[in-house]
């Protein structure tokens, strides 16, 4: 055998394990589905019918074909940011002090945030891979690296996940997470991923929508939201597990987490049951014309912010990954437009960047002046409402 044909021979084995072990590492990064036995145990929810989670108010399912044929398109001028951005860097020095006031956020990208709120901190959706994607060879990849560290981080008392699309459950963050102290608060059936990703039995509490878990003098309350579920494209492995917001109480403050949703009758029914909320955090961005009913966008982000009764809101979902064709900083300015028309007090953190909402840090410009679409030139309305006008319009 020549020398040529052996080296082509090791080359391309080499190239074969890589794949496999790539194609391996993704495939566990995609998490697990429930078992018969599992799904057996969520007929008694009542958002369980015909072997899925249904919202209470129904939505079109999405046109996936469309929806990824504008992705994979050409993406729109300034969809990703041209310029590194300034971000700012952790230690967990910084967490060392508490808040003064008791209440401090730490917005960390996209839906992640740090919470610290009368003496415990809150995880919500930590994403830390650089991609928003099983594979480390496609998605949509990160603007910016974490601003904090895992190994940085400070102890948590509870990790919470909206739901188990990639861009909010990522796996390299529950593989580091698994071995804190951390309880995994989760909506029902997100346990199954984190079993199967080595997290044990006892840190994992799911919960249905309104059921509350208390830690300490911490609640924390699942509330619905208006998505779907689902780690693949596969029809029979999607909304096998349930998505939720959150309302985070302390004995002194309060904090409300859209997760991803969108516009429903049950933000009113959230405010009358457990608001008012001190700060929001909202989903503003990722909206498509082909996904109306899957995001909010951001005037419907200031209005659920105001039915849910939030004093202060953080748009977030937004400034991290190219999730949909828009520019990269028009969730944020029409956030803004929105928020100044009603009236609505909002902050604009830098990723990493600490604040406490009790002293305000208002809205601080630090994206690039770029062009972007106002309401007028690109409404995104909800549909799935008829009927429901006059309750939302009423529920101040």
């Amino acid at each position: 055998m020549s020398i040529f044909k052996r080296r082509w021979m090791q080359v391309t084995l080499v190239l074969l394990v890589g794949l496999t072990a790539a194609g391996l590492s993704g495939w566990t990064r995609m998490g697990q589905s429930p078992s018969d036995e599992q799904l057996a145990r969520w007929e008694s929810s009542p958002n369980w019918r015909t072997g899925q989670f249904h919202n209470m108010t129904p939505q079109r399912d999405p046109d996936f074909s469309a929806a990824m044929q504008s992705l994979l398109g050409d993406e729109p001028e300034h969809s990703v940011p041209e310029q590194p951005l300034p971000i700012v860097h952790l230690t967990g020095e910084e967490f060392v002090d508490p808040p003064a006031n008791g209440l401090r956020v730490t917005w960390l990208g996209n839906s992640s945030v740090l919470l610290e709120i009368d003496g415990y901190r809150v995880l919500l959706d930590p994403v830390w891979g650089d991609k928003a994607s099983p594979f480390a060879f496609v998605g949509p990849h990160r603007f910016h690296e974490p601003p904090i560290a895992l190994a940085d981080l400070p102890p948590l008392d509870a990790v919470v996940i909206s739901h188990d699309h990639y861009d909010h459950l990522n796996h390299d963050a529950i593989d580091f997470l698994r071995m804190t102290d951390a309880t995994f608060v989760v909506p029902l059936g997100v346990g199954t991923h984190l079993r199967y990703w080595g997290v044990r039995e006892d840190k994992i509490i799911e919960l249905d929508w309104w059921h509350a878990h208390q830690q300490g003098d911490l609640v924390l309350t699942a509330t619905p939201a208006r998505h779907r579920s689902g780690r693949t494209v596969e029809t029979a492995s999607t909304l096998k597990s349930l998505w939720a917001g959150w309302s985070i109480k302390g004995p002194v403050h309060s904090a409300y987490f859209s997760g991803d949703t969108s516009m429903f009758p049950g933000m009113v029914e959230i405010g009358q049951k457990l608001g008012p909320f001190d700060v929001t955090f909202i989903d503003s961005g990722a909206y498509n014309q082909l996904w109306v009913d899957n995001h909010l966008g951001p005037e419907q982000a200031v209005r659920a912010h105001q039915l849910v009764k939030g004093r202060l809101m953080v748009p977030v979902h937004w400034g991290t990954f190219y999730l949909a064709p828009h520019t990269w900083v028009e969730p944020v300015e029409r956030v803004i437009a929105a928020a100044q028309k009603q009236g609505v007090q909002i902050a604009t953190p830098r990723q990493g960047e600490q604040f406490e909402p009790a002293h305000i840090i208002g809205i601080n410009r630090w994206w690039p002046t770029l062009p972007w679409r106002s309401a007028e030139d690109y409404p995104i309305v909800s549909t799935g409402l008829e009927g429901t006008a006059a309750e939302l319009q009423g529920a101040d």
